[in-house]
Formats: structure tokens, C-alpha cells, sequence
């Protein structure tokens, strides 16, 4: 059973955030970890023992990030049956804006839709905070991770 931490982007702030989940679970456990940008994930190679982590930025006005768009494109498209699949999710965005934090959403929406259930709690970065979202997402994750349990 690995941990997969999957990341939607467009500057970068979500790989970021993804490599510091990487890192500080690393220090803490043995279990295999994976981090992939979510442009070079198979959508039919999602394995229901595996625990998924997502970290999502939204791009605009509520857009997904240019490197969750083929994700979800292929979600939509392929429709594979991701019954049993968990995941949790960690979403980045600004509260100034209207549809704040909505490019996660669209994801949690697409994966959903195909059978696949969100666990634990929603986290949440406000760029308009100021909070570091490193910091945040870091102490999300164990949280998230005890969620599968």
C-alpha cells in the first residue's frame, strides 16, 4: 500500500507543496511514497490500495490548474470505474476571489463522479492568509493519512 501525492499546478505553489508533504512524511514513515504531477497520471492505473493524496491550486476565476486539465479531461473521457479508490485533498487558492478554491473542487467533482469517495478533512490554503501553505499542508497530511484508516 503507498501514498500517492498527486499535485494539479500552474506556478508551481502545489508541486511545491506536494515535495514538503513528501519530505516531512519521509521523516516520519517507512511506507512508500510517490509524488507525481496529476498531467502524468493514468486515470486507469488507480489502485484502490493505494492511499491518494491531492494538492490542487485553482488557476482564474475557479479554472483548474494547466497541469490538472488533462486529468480531469481524461476522467471525463476514459470514465474508468474508480469504485473503492480513497483520496484526500489539500486545495490552494485566494480568497479574494469569487470561486475561491473551486480548481480542487472540480477535481473532488470529476473523481467522485466515477465512484471514487474523498476522506478526512477538506484542507485549505488562502493565499490571501497569512498563513504558508507548506506549513499547513504538512500538518494536514497525518491527518489525512489517519483518515484511511
Amino acid at each position: 500500500m503507498a501514498v500517492r501525492i498527486l499535485f494539479g499546478t500552474e506556478s508551481g505553489n502545489a508541486e511545491l507543496v506536494a515535495s514538503d508533504i513528501e519530505d516531512a512524511l519521509a521523516a516520519e514513515t517507512s511506507e512508500d511514497l510517490d509524488v507525481d504531477d496529476l498531467a502524468n497520471v493514468d486515470v486507469n492505473a488507480f489502485n484502490s490500495d493505494d492511499r491518494y493524496l491531492i494538492i490542487c491550486s485553482t488557476h482564474g476565476e475557479g479554472d483548474l490548474p494547466y497541469s490538472a486539465q488533462p486529468f480531469v479531461a481524461a476522467l471525463e473521457n476514459e470514465k474508468p470505474d474508480l469504485t473503492g479508490v480513497r483520496f484526500a485533498v489539500f486545495g490552494l487558492g485566494d480568497s479574494t476571489y469569487e470561486n475561491y478554491s473551486k480548481g480542487s473542487e472540480r477535481v473532488v467533482a470529476a473523481l467522485e463522479s466515477l465512484g471514487a469517495s474523498r476522506v478526512g478533512e477538506y484542507g485549505r490554503h488562502d493565499a490571501a492568509s497569512p498563513d504558508d501553505a507548506s506549513d499547513l499542508a504538512v500538518a494536514w497530511a497525518p491527518e489525512a493519512l489517519a483518515a484511511f484508516e
